[in-house]
């Protein structure tokens, strides 16, 4: 069921989403009269496009992905909802063409989202083949990697499956969580509340920077949102004539995620439109950065730990290996004297 061939995960990138075929003007370093020395190129920035359905994600990862090859920097596009049945975009690699969504429910005898859940498992099995791919050269370079992930947003976030996904992509790239959020839908307290405590879940479980979208903003703006982020007193305000216990539990939340709304960045974007392109590529770089300032010496932090944990499990092990043949020895000396 999931095996990668040369024709569905290939370097042959679909015309439109190739970034050796893409039109580009030459550098001025081949404009030169003899060989100019290869300067090493910055790793691409791996965006995890992650949202409840129906926030639309896909949808704008097919709008970041006009935008970017409006800019002569065509993208490279992972999609792994196996059981989409069409996407607006060219994807380099799709999970669909490597593992049969159907095939896996009547295999194993799943429901949909058993089928989802597996169909992810056997493709992260197989993921060390997708970074071999990320990380071969290109001219020019590959700038921006964009995850597509399933609508059902906790196959992913909480899955095994996206957990390794994300930590080998975390491990070898800049990796970011952009959280797409449907902002008309937002409009309603306790809907935003549901959103926030989605995005700080994500955001303890992956501890990468994490770049709020507010979606559709053409239909409405984000402003209160931002607003109900910073001055809880107006969020309280929202909820003022509901008294049902959910109510109640959303003021309190509103106070504890206030630190947590403090260090979170947020744009306005509308897939439909195009608007807010600009300052949601600016926002990754910010993220960008935050990774390698914050996420990097965290990653180095944790791997020293668990070098020491496996060092003291070896040396307590040589301990006790040493323990018992010095028994054996006194053992077997034992027995000789007797013997004698």
């Amino acid at each position: 069921i999931c095996e990668f061939t040369h024709s569905n995960m290939a370097d042959q990138q679909p015309p439109q989403a190739n970034p050796e075929q893409s039109p580009q003007a030459p550098s001025t370093a081949s404009q030169g009269t003899g060989p100019s020395p290869a300067v090493p190129s910055k790793p691409p920035v791996v965006i995890l496009v992650i949202g409840m359905a129906g926030s639309g994600k896909t949808t704008l990862i097919q709008r970041l992905h006009s935008h970017l090859h409006s800019q002569n920097q065509p993208p490279y596009i992972i999609n792994m909802d196996p059981a989409v049945t069409h996407v607006p975009y060219s994807a380099n690699i799709d999970i669909r063409d490597t593992v049969k969504y159907k095939q896996v429910m009547k295999q194993y005898n799943l429901g949909p989202n058993g089928g989802i859940l597996t169909s992810c498992n056997l493709f992260a099995t197989r993921f060390d083949q997708v970074l071999g791919l990320l990380e071969k050269p290109r001219d020019p370079p590959l700038r921006h990697v964009l995850l597509d992930t399933p609508g059902q947003i906790e196959i992913f976030t909480w899955s095994a499956s996206g957990q390794i996904v994300t930590e080998l992509l975390a491990s070898s790239f800049p990796t970011i969580v952009a959280f797409v959020v449907d902002t008309p839908r937002c409009a309603a307290p306790q809907t935003f509340m549901s959103n926030m405590l989605q995005a700080v879940s994500i955001l303890y479980k992956t501890r990468l920077p994490m770049l709020l979208v507010f979606n559709k903003v053409d239909v409405m703006r984000h402003d209160f949102a931002v607003e109900w982020m910073e001055d809880f007193d107006t969020y309280h305000e929202a909820l003022e004539k509901d008294a049902t216990y959910a109510a109640t539990l959303s003021r309190s939340l509103s106070l504890v995620l206030d630190e947590f709304y403090k260090n979170l960045r947020t744009v306005g974007v509308s897939a439909l439109t195009g608007e807010g392109m600009t300052e949601f590529f600016q926002a990754v770089d910010q993220c960008a950065t935050e990774y390698h300032e914050t996420y990097i010496p965290e990653l180095e932090a944790r791997k020293q730990e668990k070098e020491a944990r496996e060092l003291r499990a070896q040396q307590k092990e040589m301990e006790k290996v040493r323990k018992d043949l010095a028994a054996a020895q006194l053992g077997t000396s034992a027995a000789g004297g007797t013997g004698g």
